[in-house]
């Protein structure tokens, strides 16, 4: 029997990566869409420090262009949909985010059903699930939220991943080739980088590490390890379970300043420069006048964030690796490479 072969897109970003890990350890091949061929050699070289490389091969495709995808799906009865723009800093026209997204999104259910592929499964985000609600909202979130994406302060990040999925679920309803849906929807992604091509979801660690702030922002975060939301990609694929699973990726919420605890606790010396304190409230609102990180977090300022993730953990058979052990093992990992 052949062995199955599972189309990876955007195989460079960091949750990708690991996803490609996951799947070739399981006995999957693996195809990668890349932008450019170029990138090949190194993602290659990263990717078989972890798994067995040579069951893997790369095609390219962009999400703003129809070529390609067609290429891309061919033969493969699986895919994972992991692709989308995750900017560092949030654009001028929202649109820059928000196109690609939905309409990169689009192109690949239209070629996947078109090759008569089984499964997709979409990666989403808890930021189409948790924002433009009420600040002081004691309810967790559970999978049948949205994000309210006419509420003000929404991101364009948030409006992006929100639409993306309504889009992805939309066609879903309409479709009758009997592909399988699902989709994941992790928090903030922690845990080992396996490289130094480390994009924008390392950020936060990155900064406690060089001491970018003298405290942490009074903000809770769902945060989840990349090995498990890798892990949540491979079982929502393989389960038993209907199509149009929602499975929310949040080990626990965890205020910032725990993170920065935890990664004090492993790293010791090396975690000299990372804040021990909470900030004032004030400080990090003037602070978001100049720094657009910081203007990020005003909103969040002393929200209690909090989510129910059991039908998840019930539905893949998941238990989360806990989350101040992501934030460890992401500093380590930023350590060793030399990024912190």
């Amino acid at each position: 029997m052949a062995t199955p072969t599972v189309l990876i897109t955007g195989i460079s970003g960091f949750i990708a990566r690991h996803c490609a890990v996951e799947m070739l350890n399981a006995g999957y091949r693996v195809r990668g869409t890349v932008r450019s061929l170029a990138r090949t050699a190194g993602i290659k070289e990263s990717l078989a420090r972890h798994a067995d490389a040579s069951r893997l091969e790369f095609v390219q495709a962009d999400l703003e262009s129809d070529a390609g995808w067609d290429a891309a799906v061919s033969g493969c009865p699986h895919v994972l949909h992991v692709a989308s723009p995750f900017p560092a800093r949030q654009p001028k026209d929202e649109q820059e985010l928000i196109r690609p997204a939905v309409q990169g999104t689009l192109r690949v259910l239209k070629a996947a059903t078109a090759a008569g592929v089984e499964r997709l499964v979409q990666t989403s985000s808890m930021v189409a699930v948790m924002y433009g609600h009420a600040h002081d909202r004691a309810a967790p979130f559970t999978e049948a939220d949205w994000t309210r994406i006419e509420s003000p302060g929404v991101t364009a990040y948030a409006k992006s991943k929100t639409l993306a999925e309504r889009a992805a679920r939309d066609f879903m309803q309409q479709d009758r080739s009997g592909l399988h849906y699902a989709s994941v929807n992790p928090g903030l992604v922690l845990g080992p980088a396996l490289d130094r091509d480390i994009g924008t979801s390392a950020e936060i660690v990155q900064m406690f590490l060089r001491g970018k702030y003298p405290g942490a922002p009074r903000m809770s975060i769902p945060c989840v390890d990349v090995r498990d939301v890798a892990r949540m990609h491979r079982l929502a694929l393989e389960a038993a379970a209907p199509s149009g699973g929602r499975y929310l990726g949040v080990a626990e919420c965890l205020w910032m300043i725990e993170i920065a605890s935890a990664i004090r606790e492993r790293l010791g010396p090396y975690a000299r420069k990372v804040p021990t304190r909470v900030l004032p409230d004030w400080a990090v609102r003037l602070a978001g006048i100049f720094d657009p990180a910081a203007r990020l977090a005003v909103p969040e300022l002393g929200k209690v964030v909090r989510v129910d993730n059991s039908l998840t953990r019930r539905t893949l058979g998941l238990e989360f690796i806990p989350a101040t052990e992501a934030a460890a093992a992401m500093a380590s990992s930023l350590v060793e490479l030399q990024l912190a």
